[in-house]
C-alpha cells in the first residue's frame, strides 16, 4: 500500500536549545503563544521491554540497568507538572509502550496514585465501576493499559482495576508458536487466554486483542484460525494490522538479508477481506481501517487521535497535540531522566499551529474512520485557505469518487469497501490537494 505523505515539521529545537513542554503549552514567561485550553486526554509512554520485537519501531529498550524506579520518579514529576493543563474531568488515558505491564506492582501503585491525586478521574472511575455504578455510561471515560500476556498477573490486574483502569489492550499478535517466533515474540499462545481471564476476573470491563496478519509463511486458514480464537475469548475489540516492514527494525534487516519473503500482496488483501467478513459476522464493525469493535466498545482514546482532539503526553518519546500544536518528548531514557523544567520534559519536533497542516492531518486521520469526514466543514476549511486549495480538493474528491474509493453519506465523505483497501493512497491524494 502507498505510504501516507509525511507532513513537514517545524523543528524549533534548532532555535531554542533544550526546549521543554512548558514552552509548548504556553506555561512559560518566555512563550509568546497563548496558553491553550485544557486537554481531555492523556498518553503515557513506558519504554521498558523484556525483549525488542523485530517488527517494532516504537521507542522501547531492554533495560539492563534496572531504571524502573528512577523512571517512575521522573514520570510522577512530569504528570504533576502537566496536571494543570488537563481537562476536568479527564476523558481518556492510554498507557502504552514498550511493555507497561512490565513495571513492578509497587511502581504501578505510585503512578496510579499520582493520577488519582492530581487529575479529575470522575468519569473514568464511573466507567470502571469504582463509583458503585454497575452500568457503563455511554459518555463515561476510558483508561487503557497495554499489556503483554506473559507479564500479566492477578496482582497487577487487581492494582490496575483499583486505580481506575477500564480497558486492557493485549498484545497477542498471533496464536501460532511458529509465527510468534517469526515475530520474535516470547509468549506462549496459552498465556493469552490466561491473561484475558485474569483481566476479566479483576473487573476490567473492556478487553482488546492486537493481531498481526501477512506474516511470512502464514496461510489464510491460519489467519482465520487466529481470528476465531480471539473471538472465542470473548473480546469485544480487535486491532488487526498487516505486518509492516518499518525502517531500522530487525525485521526489515532480516528481510533485506533474504531470510524470508514477505507475504504476497494478493494474500495480504485476501486476509484483510476475510477479517472484515469474519468479524462482521461476529458483530464487530470496522470503525477504523484496522480496528473492529462491538457497538460501544470502540477505543475512545484512539478516536481522540483520529478526530484530532487534544491530548497531553508524558514519558520519553511520547507525542502530544494541544491547541493545534504538536510536539514529541525527547527520546532516550537517559535524556528523559536527566532533564527537568519544573517537571516538564524536554521536547523536539515542535510544530506550531498551522491551518493548512492541521487540515491535512484531519483529512489523513479522519478519512480512516468509518464515520468519515464532514464534507461541508472540510470544504469550508479548504476555502478558508484559498480558492485554489478548495478547487484542488474538490477535484481530488471527485476523482476518488469516480474510482469508487469514496462516497457521500449523510453529508459525510466516507471510504467505500474498495476504498478501505487503498485508504493510504486515497488519503495521499486528498492531502496532496491541501498541501501540494
Amino acid at each position: 500500500m502507498t505510504e501516507v505523505k509525511r507532513l513537514p515539521l517545524f523543528d524549533q529545537t534548532a532555535l531554542i536549545p533544550r526546549l521543554s513542554a512548558r514552552v509548548a503549552l504556553g506555561a512559560s514567561p518566555t512563550s509568546t503563544r497563548p496558553t491553550p485550553g485544557p486537554a481531555p486526554s492523556l498518553y503515557i509512554h513506558v519504554p521498558f521491554c523484556f525483549h525488542k520485537c523485530h517488527y517494532c519501531d516504537f521507542y522501547s529498550i531492554v533495560d539492563t540497568r534496572d531504571r524502573q524506579e528512577p523512571f517512575t520518579d521522573r514520570l510522577v514529576r512530569e504528570l504533576i507538572a502537566l496536571a494543570s493543563h488537563a481537562a476536568r474531568p479527564l476523558s481518556t488515558i492510554f498507557i502504552g509502550g514498550g511493555t507497561p505491564s512490565l513495571l513492578r506492582p509497587e511502581l504501578w501503585k505510585r503512578i496510579l496514585a499520582t493520577l488519582t491525586d492530581h487529575y479529575d478521574l470522575a468519569t473514568i472511575r464511573a466507567a470502571s465501576g469504582l463509583d458503585g455504578n454497575s452500568s457503563l455510561p455511554p459518555d463515561a471515560g476510558e483508561f487503557t493499559v497495554e499489556c503483554n500476556p506473559e507479564t500479566v498477573t492477578a496482582e497487577l490486574m487487581d492494582i490496575l482495576h483499583g486505580g481506575g483502569v477500564t480497558r486492557v489492550s493485549m498484545g497477542a499478535q498471533s496464536f501460532s508458536t511458529v509465527h510468534l517466533k517469526t515475530l520474535e515474540r516470547w509468549h506462549d499462545p496459552a498465556t493469552i487466554s490466561r491473561a484475558m481471564d485474569l483481566a476479566k476476573a479483576a473487573g476490567i470491563r473492556r478487553r482488546s486483542i492486537d493481531l498481526i496478519f501477512a506474516i511470512p509463511g502464514q496461510t489464510l486458514a491460519e489467519w482465520e484460525s487466529d481470528l476465531r480464537t480471539a473471538l472465542d475469548l470473548g473480546t469485544e475489540h480487535l486491532s488487526c494490522y498487516a505486518l509492516t516492514y518499518e525502517p531500522n527494525t530487525a525485521m526489515t534487516a532480516r528481510l533485506k538479508r533474504g531470510e524470508f519473503r514477505p507475504a504476497p500482496e494478493d494474500s495480504e488483501a485476501e486476509m484483510f477481506e476475510s477479517t472484515i467478513r469474519t468479524l462482521r459476522a461476529a458483530g464487530l464493525h470496522r470503525y477504523e481501517v484496522s480496528n473492529f469493535a462491538k457497538p460501544g466498545a470502540e477505543c475512545r482514546h484512539n478516536l481522540a487521535y483520529w478526530r484530532q482532539s487534544d491530548w497531553l503526553a508524558a514519558g520519553p518519546s511520547a507525542s502530544a497535540h494541544v491547541g493545534g500544536a504538536r510536539w514529541k518528548n525527547a527520546p532516550r531514557l537517559d535524556d528523559y531522566l536527566d532533564f527537568t523544567d519544573d517537571g516538564f520534559a524536554r521536547i523536539q519536533d515542535l510544530e506550531t499551529p498551522d491551518p493548512r497542516r492541521n487540515l491535512s492531518e484531519r483529512i489523513m486521520t479522519g478519512l480512516r474512520l468509518a464515520e468519515g469526514l464532514p464534507l461541508t466543514t472540510i470544504s469550508e476549511a479548504a476555502a478558508g485557505l484559498d480558492a485554489q486549495t478548495l478547487t484542488r480538493f474538490t477535484k481530488a474528491v471527485a476523482r476518488q469518487r469516480s474510482m469508487g474509493a469514496l462516497e457521500q453519506s449523510d453529508s459525510r465523505l466516507v471510504l467505500t469497501e474498495q476504498g478501505f483497501l487503498v485508504a493510504d493512497a486515497v488519503a495521499l491524494d486528498l492531502v496532496g490537494a491541501i498541501d501540494p
